[in-house]
């Protein structure tokens, strides 16, 4: 067991030996790199002791093998070492020999280094200089650049300074990238460009803050023109076309090129005033700016921004100011404003480059005009003065023919024109009301006497009125009207010329104007003139003889219409056609004053028979009748005869008419007369007096009063009282009862319930005799009374029949 254990342990010495013997063989024979390997393979084994004392035995084997080699070789080194020291004096010579040769060379090269170094000095400052040179070749375009951008800037000319920057950042810059100024730069670039943007906008509202004052001196240059050609043609301004609007500022450069053509001498001889409307403002700020947001793309953005604030200052100019309808200054004002508003837009919708579109600026000027159409029609229905309404009205007709020649659609404007010309019409009218007022008052309605030829001519030249028979008689002459016919007359004709000027210049054919005219004038007769003359027959002093004039002045000047619209046909120009002549006669124009005039005379009238009747004094227990009429139904009717035959001059149909109003009130008041309350009692005596008072009426209406009355006409209307006093006084109670309700009856006009009124008044008489009923012929007449009270009362009571 130990043999083997010992031969084990001789076959692993073995081993190991060997195994060092190559780790050895392979730190002698390879390169370091080696060397990690064997130290590893060593320590993972955990054998570096016994390697160590290998290695130091291999170590000792070579100091060995190098003392032989020495021993060996030492004779040949101590050979070597005296050759050595023999060449030791040799090599001191050649040093010697060296080192003064050295000498001499660095003397000699230290010049040839000085003028070296200086000639590298040379070279690299020349460098330096051409470096310098390409450097500044590159910068000094980048910095003309940006100093030309500053100066432009301050300047304001904003549209070439974006021009100079895009052209310093895209072709200059680029080239002097590595400097840091061209970074600076580039970084300020969108500064610079919003500054632009800024500055030009600010500008741009300048220029808007600035229009909006220039606004009304605009328009009031492009209606002056206007005007002018008005003046020199009226058809002109329709037809003229529209100046040449200047053109546009460079868009490169941003200088506005004058076109001299277009500017005449008179415009620089007499200033402002011959200049366009479009050169007394620069328009290159909107120019400037459209280009600059154009270029930076924001040109929808400019747009919008600009039409949303002209669309703020048309709201603000279309505002009229609340005392507008005072004075024509603040119309002039008002229009002006609004004029030079579109006129304005107009130009740049010629000039803008699309800025402002045809439809964008109908869609403006439709919204204003409902407004500005609107305000006008508010503030002249204010108006209260024609001659104020005549420099609207012109003001109003410039207006339109400048928006007009503009291409601007006026329908609107010519329509309200001719509203104002209707409320112009009223003014007048309302003037004229006044005027006729005035003549009214004045005038005594008493018929034109003239004393000489002249004093006649002078009423015949006013008014056409032609009557042979009067020229023929000798002076003094009476015309058959008042002095107010030919006065109003006159006035009339005033009223047209008057309506003739607002209808100046408004391009209206001779008819039209003869038809407004005609219009204008029968309103002016048949309502304000005829409302004038209804006032005045309601003056208590107004007597029933001028009342009767009134009505013959009101035929006369009836007639005269004819001769009125010859004239006005004459005055406008319209062709016999267009004249207005009735073919049946002058119209009735006065047809409602004479209706209220007959009726003021009928109601003069009643009033006059009520005084007549106030007078008298009836002894209603008269006991024997005075055998004629009453003094006071005598003086009526006294009055009556002399009034109506006044009324001759009058149309027989109004003449009739009073008459039967006359009679009519004549009756009711006499009936009324008996009937009344305060009349208890009322004796037969009475009732006779009555009778023949009833008498002397019936004398008076059937004696024809009037020419051409019916001989019944005004009998009728005292039937009623005649067949109660018949009834009463023959006492035909019979036959009242038999024939009641029959058209054969006697008394078909006696009312049942005015029977027993008077019956009973009666019968309150009867009581007043004491000893009346002592008699049997009294007491039987009682009870027959009583009977017939009786009856009537059934009959009052009774429906009645159809």
């Amino acid at each position: 067991m130990s043999d083997r254990i010992t031969e084990s342990a001789s076959l692993y010495s073995i081993a190991s030996d060997s195994r060092y013997e190559h780790l050895l063989y392979e730190l002698e024979t390879n390169d370091t790199s080696s060397v990690g390997l064997v130290i590893r393979a060593i320590y993972d084994g955990d054998e570096h002791k016994s390697f160590m004392e290998k290695l130091d035995a291999r170590i000792k084997t070579h100091d060995k093998d190098i003392e032989k080699m020495c021993n060996f070789h030492y004779q040949g080194f101590i050979d070597s070492i005296r050759e050595l020291l023999q060449v030791r004096t040799q090599a001191q010579k050649l040093n010697e020999g060296v080192v003064g040769i050295n000498t001499e060379i660095r003397s000699s090269a230290a010049a040839l280094a000085a003028k070296g170094e200086e000639l590298c000095k040379a070279r690299k400052t020349e460098h330096n200089i051409a470096t310098a040179i390409e450097s500044l070749s590159l910068c000094l375009p980048v910095l003309t650049t940006y100093a030309k951008l500053q100066k432009q800037m301050a300047e304001k000319r904003y549209y070439p300074a974006l021009k100079t920057l895009e052209m310093l950042e895209h072709q200059y810059l680029p080239r002097v990238a590595n400097y840091r100024f061209s970074q600076q730069m580039r970084e300020n670039i969108p500064i610079l460009r919003e500054n632009i943007k800024d500055a030009s906008m600010s500008e741009l509202k300048d220029f808007l803050e600035n229009i909006r004052k220039l606004s009304p001196k605009i328009g009031e240059v492009a209606m002056k023109h206007t005007n002018e050609l008005l003046a020199s043609d009226p058809v002109a301004v329709v037809r003229k076309k529209k100046r040449q609007a200047p053109a546009p500022p460079n868009p490169f450069t941003g200088e506005v090129e004058q076109n001299f053509k277009n500017v005449s001498l008179d415009a620089s001889l007499d200033g402002d005033d011959d200049l366009s409307a479009q050169d007394m403002i620069d328009f290159s700020p909107v120019y400037r700016c459209l280009h600059i947001y154009t270029v930076l793309g924001l040109r929808d953005l400019f747009e919008d921004y600009y039409r949303k604030q002209r669309k703020k200052q048309a709201l603000l100019v279309i505002q009229p100011p609340t005392n507008m309808h005072e004075s024509v200054a603040e119309y002039k004002t008002y229009i002006h404003a609004i004029v030079g508003f579109f006129v304005i837009e107009d130009h740049i919708l010629n000039t803008g480059n699309g800025l402002v579109t045809r439809s964008y600026l109908d869609e403006v000027w439709s919204m204003a005009l409902t407004s500005i159409v609107n305000a006008l029609r508010t503030h002249t229905a204010y108006c209260t003065d024609a001659t104020l309404m005549l420099k609207i009205k012109y003001l109003i007709m410039i207006f339109n023919n400048t928006l007009r020649n503009y291409g601007y659609s006026v329908v609107q404007l010519t329509e309200l024109l001719a509203e104002i010309r209707e409320h112009y019409n009223e003014v007048l009218m309302q003037r004229w009301v006044q005027v006729f007022r005035e003549i009214l008052d004045e005038e005594s309605f008493l018929p034109i006497e003239v004393q000489t030829s002249d004093e006649f001519d002078d009423i015949v030249n006013n008014f056409p009125f032609v009557d042979d028979g009067l020229q023929q008689k000798p002076f003094p002459k009476l015309f058959p009207f008042s002095s107010m016919v030919p006065k109003v007359y006159q006035q009339v004709k005033e009223f047209i010329y008057a309506c003739l000027k607002f209808s100046d210049d408004l391009n209206l054919s001779h008819e039209e104007v003869c038809e407004m005219i005609r219009k204008s004038t029968n309103l002016l007769l048949t309502r304000t003139f005829s409302g004038c003359l209804s006032s005045s027959f309601r003056k208590p002093s107004l007597g029933l003889l001028q009342m009767v004039q009134i009505i013959l002045d009101t035929g006369y000047l009836e007639q005269a219409t004819v001769y009125l619209e010859e004239f006005v046909a004459n005055i406008t120009g319209a062709h016999v056609e267009a004249q207005f002549v009735s073919r049946n006669g002058p119209p009735a124009m006065f047809r409602v004053a004479r209706a209220d005039a007959e009726q003021q005379i009928i109601e003069k009238l009643q009033k006059k028979l009520d005084e007549f009747m106030e007078l008298e004094n009836y002894d209603w227990m008269l006991g024997e009748p005075q055998g004629h009429a009453s003094s006071h139904i005598a003086d009526m009717i006294a009055y009556l005869q002399s009034t109506l035959q006044a009324f001759n001059q009058l149309p027989v149909a109004v003449a009739q008419k009073t008459c039967k109003a006359a009679c009519q009130h004549l009756a009711d008041g006499m009936l009324h007369l008996l009937l009344q309350e305060e009349v208890r009692q009322v004796s037969l005596g009475a009732l006779s007096q009555l009778n023949l008072d009833i008498i002397q009426c019936e004398q008076f209406a059937a004696s024809e009063p009037v020419p051409g009355i019916e001989e019944d006409a005004c009998l009728q209307y005292f039937a009623e009282m005649r067949q109660l006093l018949d009834l009463v006084m023959t006492w035909d109670w019979p036959t009242y009862f038999h024939d009641y309700g029959q058209e054969t009856s006697k008394y078909p006009n006696v009312n049942p319930n005015n029977a027993i009124i008077l019956l009973e008044k009666m019968r309150e008489a009867d009581k007043k005799t004491v000893f009346a009923v002592l008699k049997k012929s009294e007491r039987d007449k009682k009870k027959l009374l009583e009977t017939v009270l009786k009856q009537l009362r059934q009959l009052a009571s009774a429906p009645i029949q159809p």
